[in-house]
């Protein structure tokens, strides 16, 4: 599997992302990296969205959802180019906070 394509499994959700960093431990590449941190860094955020919503209001775990779902098509589209782009406000954070993923 070629480094454009495990970056793009990397984008399924939870099954997808275990997939894409199993097969990246093999044939390590770069751009796989990227995105496997950028989304850690999703499902993460995803999950604490989804505890604030479960303890405040499902409506504002629906606008958080909405606008992570916004942010991972932008990492999605920049995965399908082949180029590492940086999702907007958070991306540059998840490549630091998860920087020994690879």
């Amino acid at each position: 599997m070629d480094d454009k394509t495990k970056s793009l499994v990397a984008h399924i959700p939870i099954f997808g992302w275990i997939y894409a960093i199993i097969q990246n431990q093999t044939d390590k590449g770069e751009l796989t990296s990227f995105y496997l941190r950028q989304n850690l860094g999703f499902l993460i955020l995803w999950l604490a969205f989804y505890i604030i919503g479960m303890l405040i209001s499902w409506k504002l775990y629906m606008i958080l959802s909405l606008i992570i779902l916004v942010l991972w098509i932008l990492s999605l589209m920049g995965a399908m180019s082949g180029e590492k782009k940086l999702t907007p406000f958070l991306g540059e954070m998840f490549q630091q906070w998860f920087k020994t993923l690879s």
